[in-house]
């Protein structure tokens, strides 16, 4: 393949971030993608989505299996819910290149299996095979590849103090008001979503036992702090300790999150500390990202990730300039359509993602030594892979 050609994709799961952000994109970039399978568990889903998008009846699938054995595409997004693992295992089996979604796995077993799929290419030693990028959008964004160009000038990470991380974080119906999407198709048969809602449980036990709170914990680490962790290893390298954990309240009302306050060192020795706030009824979503170095300090604001109106802001204070802020970057593409062009790049040219098999491990690692932590200074009984270390 060339960089320049057009590239068969199919798409797994087709949930609110299929239909709010991957789908239109896919349309938007027809000059990189063609979109030639679906699956979902709701046949109800496939025929209108693969009506909308152009996709032929026989190429609309139940689930992620159907679709893999299939075949006929050059390349798969895995955007069903949970672990990633064995489906994104199954297709790198096959030869098929994968972006998914976070979190890559549940387990860190379930990496070691993933990375034996992706081995090196070139020398041993040498950088990792591009076959699975994990989709960490907020590694793409043109605000964040401005502040790490910024902070490349200054020295790079040894330049940095300290990073500081603040999540308003409202309940995932708040953020989707203004889309007004359908509800759940009624058509999903129950015994499949039994059979995957127990295969889940038994992957999240083996992360960290069955605690509730050491698995209530883990879930928004993988599921939503991961993002963060991302940009501490694009931008800092990622943390080197877990020293304090917090989690409250310590018995959330039903259907609620509890929030989420952790810090430690960084590889260069600044320190970090990320504060997820989970406030159903908030008007809006907002990450706020400081770095703070010697001569100034940087701010990335970012929205509600569903909306592509809603620039990342990039604030810049120092001595010599003042304030200066950038908010929008005109002209340039979001964050998802960024990484939807790199994973064009890594099918066609093999370019190697910002995340991939390694990095996805990684943020894994961190979350289970965030639950460690958290059950060193409370009484939730921690096990699996997070209690042997």
């Amino acid at each position: 393949m060339t960089s320049a050609e057009r590239i068969r994709v199919a798409v797994a799961g087709l949930g609110v971030i299929a239909r709010t952000v991957h789908l239109p994109l896919l349309e938007r970039r027809r000059d990189l993608f063609d979109l030639v399978a679906v699956a979902d568990l709701s046949a109800q889903r496939t025929r209108e989505l693969g009506q909308r998008y152009g996709v032929p009846a026989e190429r609309r699938f139940r689930d992620g299996a159907e679709l893999l054995d299939a075949g006929g595409f050059d390349g798969l997004l895995l955007l069903t819910s949970g672990s990633h693992g064995a489906l994104a295992a199954a297709a790198l089996r096959r030869g098929v290149p994968v972006c998914c979604e976070k979190p890559l796995a549940y387990t860190r077993a379930e990496t070691v299996e993933l990375a034996a799929l992706t081995e090196p290419a070139g020398p041993a030693g040498s950088a990792e095979r591009p076959g699975l990028m994990v989709g960490y959008m907020k590694q793409y964004d043109p605000a964040v590849a401005e502040l790490a160009r910024r902070l490349d000038d200054l020295g790079g990470a040894a330049a940095v103090h300290s990073v500081e991380v603040t999540v308003l974080h409202p309940s995932g119906e708040r953020q989707l008001d203004y889309r007004r999407l359908p509800p759940s198709p009624a058509d999903v048969d129950p015994d499949r979503v039994r059979a995957l809602r127990d295969a889940a449980d038994g992957l999240l036990r083996a992360a960290v036992g069955s605690d509730p709170s050491a698995q209530a914990l883990y879930r928004i680490m993988i599921n939503s702090i991961s993002h963060d962790l991302s940009l501490l290893r694009l931008l800092t390298g990622g943390p080197s300790t877990v020293d304090h954990v917090a989690l409250w309240p310590a018995e959330p009302a039903p259907g609620r999150e509890p929030s989420v306050e952790i810090s430690g060192r960084l590889p260069a020795g600044g320190r970090y500390a990320i504060r997820w706030l989970y406030l159903p009824e908030h008007p809006e979503y907002r990450e706020t990202f400081t770095l703070h170095h010697a001569g100034g300090s940087a701010e990335l604001v970012f929205g509600t990730p569903y909306r592509f109106d809603l620039p990342t802001t990039l604030t810049l204070r120092d001595g010599t300039d003042g304030v200066r802020q950038r908010s929008g970057f005109p002209g340039t593409a979001s964050g998802f359509e960024r990484e939807l062009v790199a994973f064009h790049a890594m099918v066609t040219a093999g370019t190697p993602p910002r995340t991939g098999v390694a990095g996805g491990a990684a943020d894994i690692a961190t979350s289970q030594q965030v639950v460690r932590r958290f059950g060193e200074g409370t009484p939730a009984a921690v096990g699996g892979e997070a209690a042997s270390g």
